[in-house]
């Protein structure tokens, strides 16, 4: 797994080179072979952590493309009977290309006249077969159960075809192209500055391996993040973990938060900030253990004593996913090494689930 996340920078370098056009700063529009233009909704499907990649594209393809998404978990969506528009087009997201219920949503698609698109790691597999276009990604093989470097590569993905999206239907200027284009290139460097941290991150872990439970809150993009680490948590090191979209704090989740609760908060400094920044000190109010994972000075407006803080380097904040997955990853790795579980093949999972 740890050769999976250090790996990473590399593997989305190689991927984003296969949709940009490095001298114009500019998405190869036609290696996708979708029309965008005129498309009424996009439907997507996908299971566990591609999901999350999925979540964070409908951010990203509603603020730049201005284009309505769906997004279901595809074991759910395949019973929940969705009605589909015409000319629509449903996009599965899979490593392995092999998920049984996402096969499952696709053929249902399929039935109702959806165009398929699929991303996917194995370009041979069932998913890429049974799809009008295939879009890969180029992760190369992922032994570790937990997906780290195909969800990066995924999230790579989705963001060249949310720009593409969002120049087909006249929502980005060329300009304004080039700048998201240019924030894409930046970022193998800037997840090799967060791996090259990782000593840093394991110190964290080693306050946080006693908790019994553990909060993960994010805002809006941030929060398939929270999702994501909280996940990863779950998978390899068995401590319980639950991810919150912030603003649901005092919802419900609050009740669960006090001095034994490291709560831990996905809070780039962006437009959302102040408000994750107000649902931070409403834990420290409770005697929460902060955890903070930003790229804002710890003096920067946070008002309260932090626990913790994982620094992050500053970038366009339409990249934020892709950089804010790596700590939440090697916190979990980290985390598992420390409680001596087996990372790469942890208990009841398999890498690929081909069965319902």
């Amino acid at each position: 797994m740890v050769k999976e996340i250090f790996e990473q920078p590399e593997v989305i370098g190689h991927t984003f080179a296969h949709y940009v056009d490095l001298a114009s700063r500019t998405i190869k529009a036609d290696v996708f072979g979708l029309d965008f233009a005129t498309l009424p909704r996009l439907t997507m499907s996908a299971c566990g952590t591609a999901f999350y990649a999925g979540m964070a594209a409908k951010y990203w393809f509603e603020k730049y493309a201005r284009l309505p998404v769906d997004v279901d978990i595809a074991s759910e969506f395949r019973y929940r009977e969705a009605p589909l528009p015409d000319d629509g087009l449903a996009l599965f997201i899979s490593q392995s290309g092999e998920t049984a219920d996402t096969l499952a949503a696709l053929q249902y698609c399929r039935t109702h006249q959806q165009k398929i698109a699929s991303i996917v790691n194995v370009q041979e597999s069932t998913i890429a077969r049974a799809s009008d276009i295939i879009i890969p990604t180029f992760a190369g093989t992922e032994v570790g159960v937990a997906s780290t470097k195909a969800f990066t590569c995924q999230l790579t993905v989705l963001a060249c075809l949310a720009i593409a999206a969002g120049r087909a239907r006249g929502h980005l200027s060329i300009g304004q192209e080039n700048q998201l284009v240019s924030a894409l290139i930046g970022v193998p460097r800037h997840v090799a500055e967060i791996t090259n941290r990782s000593d840093e991150i394991d110190k964290v872990a080693r306050r946080i391996v006693t908790a019994r439970d553990i909060l993960f809150l994010g805002r809006g993009i941030n929060y398939p993040i929270a999702l994501e680490g909280a996940l990863k948590l779950k998978e390899i090191s068995y401590i319980h973990a639950e991810g919150y979209a912030a603003g649901e704090l005092k919802h419900g989740p609050i009740a669960l938060v006090d001095e034994n609760v490291p709560v831990i908060i996905v809070a780039p400094r962006d437009n959302l900030f102040e408000k994750t920044v107000s649902n931070m000190q409403e834990v420290a109010a409770r005697g929460g253990q902060i955890i903070m994972i930003t790229d804002a000075d710890e003096r920067e407006g946070i008002g309260t004593e932090l626990f913790d803080l994982i620094h992050v380097p500053k970038a366009d904040p339409f990249v934020n996913p892709l950089l804010y997955a790596i700590p939440v990853q090697l916190l979990a790795y980290h985390a598992a090494v420390l409680l001596g579980t087996d990372v790469d093949q942890p208990r009841n999972l398999a890498k690929s689930v081909t069965i319902e």
